[in-house]
């Protein structure tokens, strides 16, 4: 069995046995903690204590390489894109093309809530204590894109700035003529593949990591509380994927005239590590390698719009927060016009550029771009019952998104391997996921 098949079995598993652990202790959103003796054994030691443990344990190892397959392959691409004349036009170009995505992901969001109205008839009298979160302000976002202290950005793992830093100090050994260039080339392009060895090495972990973070999610999920926001929570999945098989796909179509079914295929396994971490960066080495590997996209390009993407492009959290302002707009009875709904494109696409990608960031640029129509924050805490479980689906549909950048703009630029991007069958001794 394959290492994706072996994942793909860990998840479902996981699903299963958590929804059994759930419905035998009795968990739902008003009782947390099991009634009998033995339930308590069972969600203290066995759910809260190994199985966490090693999901945990899991998370981490991935984690661990996200800073240095960031700074690594962002040096490597470019030193070798450092002398290139269009290194600018192809930074531009992936840039915008995140915030268009998202653009039109909030847009699509927002439609369709006013249509479905998922906050009508809501009772507001559920909406209990919600602390807002500080939002930092556009200049400080724009601000501190700019590392003083490259390695104090590393160690707290700052990507904008990790990034900003790896790519001037790849330009610069680009610029550095003779054997000191060269040697410092080749030193970083060994550390990657050394780096990406280290990768494949951690991702045998992920059936057992996958396994335990669904039994501890699912055992823990009370669906009363999905049932009670079943209006917002499917308007909220289906203009999520709607987003990434119709939008994304339309996109590759038009844009590279490549068949979108070759790519949701190869992306699956990423897919699912997504989901299963709900972190963008946790999933971003996995992600990195199919863009490159199975996608065919050159490491010049991968290795610059793959981390920024995991970084500022944000297409689902920005479908949550368009149908989550409409949601409670609605259940507050507050009309904030066109002109509000525009200002919410606007502030959650730029929002989008300053978000990290953990979990559950979501809420805190959502507080910022409910500030910024006037409506109550407070509202938030409406949501919150559901929104790990979406805050999953949408991490699977920024990941997809980032690869679906890169490979328009590998096109755009040349520097896709369409063979191999048509090839479904993949070497097992070369790519055992």
């Amino acid at each position: 069995m394959s290492l994706t098949n072996k994942i793909l079995l860990g998840m479902v598993l996981g699903v299963l046995v958590g929804v059994m652990l759930n419905l035998l202790l009795g968990l739902d959103e008003t009782q947390t903690t099991a009634t009998t003796t033995y339930g308590q054994w069972i969600q203290v030691v066995v759910i809260n204590g190994v199985l966490d443990a090693i999901g945990q344990i899991f998370v981490a190892s991935l984690k661990l390489l996200v800073v240095p397959l960031v700074f690594v392959s962002l040096v490597c691409g470019a030193a070798s894109l450092g002398g290139h004349s269009r290194m600018g036009a192809l930074a531009t170009k992936t840039v915008l093309l995140y915030l268009l995505t998202t653009a039109l992901a909030i847009a699509l969001a927002i439609g369709i809530a006013l249509i479905v109205e998922p906050g009508a008839g809501v009772d507001m009298a559920v909406a209990s204590n919600f602390t807002t979160p500080t939002a930092p302000s556009v200049k400080d976002t724009f601000i501190n894109i700019f590392p003083s202290n490259p390695i104090q950005a590393m160690a707290e793992g700052n990507m904008l700035q990790v990034i900003v830093f790896s790519i001037l100090f790849g330009v610069a050994i680009s610029r550095t003529s003779g054997e000191i260039g060269k040697s410092m080339a080749t030193f970083f392009a060994h550390l990657n593949e050394v780096v990406l060895k280290m990768v494949m090495l951690l991702m045998q972990l992920a059936p057992y990591g996958v396994f335990c973070l669904l039994v501890k999610l699912f055992s823990s999920l009370g669906f009363g509380a999905i049932l009670d926001l079943a209006k917002y929570f499917f308007t909220v999945l289906f203009v999520l994927l709607l987003h990434a098989f119709g939008v994304y796909g339309a996109l590759l179509t038009l844009v590279t005239q490549l068949n979108p079914v070759v790519f949701f295929k190869k992306m699956w396994k990423v897919v699912v590590f997504a989901f299963s971490t709900a972190s963008s960066n946790a999933t971003l080495p996995i992600t990195l390698r199919t863009v490159e590997h199975d996608l065919g996209v050159d490491n010049k390009i991968a290795s610059f719009s793959v981390p920024l993407g995991a970084t500022i492009n944000m297409d689902g959290t920005a479908i949550m927060q368009g149908v989550a302002t409409v949601f409670i707009a609605q259940a507050y009875n507050i009309d904030i016009g066109i002109a509000g709904y525009l200002m919410v494109i606007l502030t959650a696409t730029l929002a989008s550029v300053g978000t990290a990608g953990v979990p559950g960031v979501g809420l805190v640029t959502l507080a910022m771009v409910l500030q910024s129509v006037g409506l109550p924050v407070e509202g938030i805490a409406l949501i919150i019952g559901v929104d790990r479980f979406l805050d999953m689906v949408r991490t699977a549909v920024n990941v997809t998104g980032d690869a679906a950048v890169s490979v328009i703009v590998g096109n755009s630029e040349k520097m896709l391997d369409r063979t191999r991007y048509e090839n479904m069958t993949l070497n097992a001794e070369t790519d055992p996921v």
